[in-house]
């Protein structure tokens, strides 16, 4: 099978060897990792090297912490601005997409919301270059890939207030500043491990600031201060996780996950752009590398192209719901011959059908 899902995407292969051998005999030690106490020197040590692991791959110091914390990025679009944006403040969101619409939904239950951009009035085709952010924003929020809409942020907004984003589905997949954020956010299912935990980032200097009284499980500080063990972590999900890090470690770190990113990006919108049945959805220059959306000239053959991916072993390539169309995503452990096999059957197809 070749695997295009959106998430739960693709693992790389040792690290689903080496998690489902932890299932049965967690190093070595006669117990499952399913079985273990959270709080043992077994998984502390794991957890650990987790959170290590992420500070190093980000080459960030002590001003920051790493948390590992249940709920997905869409608790994140609540649990950001509870703990940051006081009732009379206000706070800068990018609408890009539907993650950064229901970001702004949440966040106006805490506080005032300017939306810096939008990108509504072309379907969420295209990233705005342009932003407007008062000077006085808590901070300017903003999902740096937009999977459902295929479209990325190929630079790092300059705003001079506090930089929040979700990186759920291209963390860890390029090189970047990410001492510039003050706050990063991504479920692990995509670039990052199994569905199931949430990698928080957080620079210290940022918390302690709202007067409202944070419920005790929704504040950052009280995770920091129990380095991520306030209740019980999702276990397994955490230990794929580190097993995942460790992988792109080494493999040679993000340097060489971007050269793959590009890699496997460049084939297959080279491959799209040749086609005459199928087409591209988003501006060339906002393209994200991570999802790519797309569209057949008619229903009828992307109904027909579909029926061929799956009698090829090709899955994950409908698109979301919500938008329609069709879609793939290339994730870091998605091999480039994955992508080969699927641009073959999209030249197939384009010739049988043109």
């Amino acid at each position: 099978m070749y695997n295009f899902n959106s998430g739960p995407a693709v693992l790389p292969a040792e690290v689903l060897q080496e998690a489902s051998e932890g299932i049965i005999n967690f190093n070595n030690l006669g117990l499952s990792i399913l079985e273990i106490g959270h709080r043992t020197e077994w998984f502390v040590n794991v957890l650990e090297e987790a959170r290590s692991l992420i500070k190093e791959l980000m080459q960030l110091n002590d001003d920051y912490e790493v948390l590992y914390l249940h709920g997905g990025a869409t608790t994140q679009f609540m649990q950001v601005p509870i703990n940051l944006l006081n009732e009379d403040e206000i706070a800068s969101y990018c609408d890009n997409g539907i993650w950064g619409s229901k970001a702004i939904k949440e966040a106006k239950l805490f506080g005032n919301v300017h939306v810096a951009c939008s990108s509504k009035d072309r379907e969420h085709t295209y990233i705005p270059k342009e932003l407007s952010v008062p000077q006085h924003s808590i901070y300017l929020h903003y999902t740096t890939n937009n999977t459902v809409e295929g479209t990325q942020w190929h630079f790092i907004p300059e705003a001079g207030v506090p930089l929040i984003a979700d990186m759920s589905s291209d963390i860890f997949s390029r090189e970047t500043s990410f001492n510039k954020y003050s706050l990063i956010y991504a479920g692990a299912q995509k670039n990052a491990g199994a569905a199931g935990v949430t990698i928080i980032v957080i620079k210290k200097d940022i918390l302690g600031k709202v007067t409202r009284n944070i419920p005790s499980i929704l504040n950052y500080q009280n995770h920091i201060d129990a380095k991520s063990l306030l209740n019980t972590p999702p276990v397994f999900a955490i230990y794929v996780s580190m097993l995942t890090l460790r992988w792109i470690k080494k493999e040679g770190g993000l340097s060489v996950m971007e050269k793959r990113t590009n890699e496997r990006a460049n084939l297959f919108y080279e491959t799209l752009d040749t086609l005459n049945i199928l087409e591209g959805k988003v501006d060339k220059q906002d393209r994200s590398l991570m999802n790519a959306t797309f569209l057949a000239k008619n229903i009828e053959l992307e109904k027909l192209f579909l029926d061929e991916c799956k009698q090829n072993g090709i899955v994950g390539v409908k698109g979301h719901r919500s938008v329609g169309g069709l879609r793939i995503s290339m994730y870091n452990a998605m091999p480039l011959s994955s992508v080969q096999v699927l641009c073959d059957l999209m030249k197939e197809f384009d010739k049988k059908h043109s």
